[in-house]
């Protein structure tokens, strides 16, 4: 009998080399699918899936980090038009948790009823909503925290729930410029907002040179999982 031709080892699942294979690795926010939209509180979802909040003043690129932290080019639709979203829209992850895009909020030309619903709507979800998890708070770094965001920070904070702002398109600061809008933001959290300063954390972030992504990515998870932030 001819013996037979060599062959390599079929080894272990746990032993064989890693391969590449993105999807089953991929970071718990990557591939994010749309799940429903809600214009008011019945239409929330009712699965009791626990949902990431992402909330900020319209233009200061919400959307853009959305669509950066899920590696999906248009989850969260960028619009040339502020204002456009008018409803909460809420994306599917793999774990089953919910991300939440909230309504851009500060865009002048947006009806003074439509304003007053999302005010409304808002308010409670941001007080009541009892999946909520985490709110990321979405803010251009090359502005100081507007009245608007100091509001979403005091309808949210009082619920012991976390916060963590974006200071996104970073990239439009110098290196020096970035570090000292960092330390403001730091500066308000700690001096405008102490009794919650355990709640809080703030970066810098740009969804276009990826800046911040993995800090965004961790802190994100750590609220999914139970874990605590680096």
């Amino acid at each position: 009998m001819h013996p037979r031709p060599d062959k390599r080892p079929i080894l272990p699942k746990s032993s064989r080399p890693a391969e590449v294979d993105e999807r089953a690795h991929a970071h718990p926010l990557h591939h994010a699918e749309f799940l429903t939209t809600a214009a008011d509180w019945q239409q929330l979802p009712s699965d009791g899936a626990p949902e990431i909040a992402f909330a900020g003043r319209s233009n200061a690129g919400k959307s853009s980090a959305l669509n950066a932290l899920a590696q999906h080019a248009r989850l969260a639709f960028v619009s040339k038009t502020p204002g456009r979203t008018q409803n909460i829209n809420f994306f599917r992850l793999r774990s089953g948790a919910l991300l939440a895009d909230l309504p851009g909020y500060g865009y002048a030309a947006v009806p003074a009823e439509i304003r007053r619903h999302w005010q409304h709507f808002l308010t409670r979800y941001l007080s009541e909503r009892e999946p909520l998890a985490g709110l990321v708070l979405v803010m251009d770094a090359r502005h100081a925290i507007t009245e608007l965001d100091r509001r979403m920070l005091e309808w949210f904070l009082p619920t012991g729930r976390p916060v963590h702002m974006l200071l996104a398109k970073a990239d439009k600061l110098s290196h020096g410029e970035q570090q000292r809008r960092l330390d403001r933001a730091h500066g308000v959290l700690t001096t405008d907002y102490s009794i919650y300063a355990a709640q809080t954390s703030a970066q810098l972030f740009s969804a276009t040179r990826r800046i911040g992504l993995s800090e965004a990515e961790a802190a994100i998870d750590a609220w999914l999982t139970g874990g605590e932030v680096a």
